[in-house]
């Protein structure tokens, strides 16, 4: 099978960056992935650095809080997540990007495959999620980018979604604005890790937003206590 994707349209959000329509002809999927991926990670610094009195208590467990804040890249919310992981933080981040071990402990994500690999750690890859809410909110299909980077002394893995190729029956096309994950060691104990969570996913679909912002700060909940008992196994 042949692909083609050529740019379609530009917008002032990183976020709108890429919608990609088929030509017929082989190409690469992602003519620029450097550039993209430079963008994606000053994004998520920026992130990084929004003041404290910005953001808003959306969920407390014993593994993480969550906050939000409205999002600047569409009309529901940016939310961020963090929490103490107790490993260090290569081992951390190799269970969150795209690998042998995310699909296995993400109660979330249901199926993975890479569809392209521009080098070692920077892909494209293909995910599905699990329906929410007793299917209220129903399974979701995702294309994104992903990227993993140094950050200061420890690593950010950040991605985000892609318009590429047909969405897989029974499924409804998710979009992921740039989102990642901050992993620096503890300074007094370097064997654990605070991670930090940037998270603005667009599910899509006629939902109600009340639905959306509870399977959000569940999901980011769950994600920490998800990891940490794969990181024991």
């Amino acid at each position: 099978m042949n692909w083609s994707w050529t740019l379609k349209q530009s917008t002032t959000t990183l976020s709108g960056y890429l919608e990609w329509e088929y030509t017929g002809k082989r190409m690469e999927i992602l003519p620029d992935a450097a550039s993209l991926a430079t963008k994606l990670k000053n994004t998520l610094i920026q992130y990084y650095n929004i003041e404290d009195s910005e953001w808003r208590p959306a969920k407390k467990t014993k593994d993480a809080t969550v906050w939000r804040k409205p999002s600047e890249e569409f009309s529901g919310y940016l939310y961020k997540t963090q929490g103490v992981v107790e490993d260090v933080t290569n081992r951390i981040v190799d269970h969150i990007r795209p690998g042998p071990y995310r699909l296995h402990w993400d109660s979330l994500m249901t199926t993975m495959d890479i569809v392209e690999e521009f080098e070692e750690n920077c892909c494209v890859m293909r995910y599905t999620t699990a329906g929410q809410l007793w299917n209220i909110i129903a399974p979701r299909e995702f294309i994104d980018l992903s990227y993993t980077t140094q950050y200061e002394e420890g690593l950010l893995s950040c991605g985000l979604s892609l318009e590429f190729g047909e969405v897989r029956p029974n499924f409804v096309r998710g979009f992921n604005h740039p989102c990642g994950w901050f992993c620096v060691p503890l300074k007094d104990n370097p064997d654990q890790s605070l991670l930090t969570g940037f998270i603005q996913t667009e599910l899509r679909g006629m939902l109600p937003q009340s639905a959306v912002d509870t399977a959000m700060a569940s999901s980011l909940a769950n994600f920490y206590s998800d990891l940490k008992k794969a990181l024991k196994t």
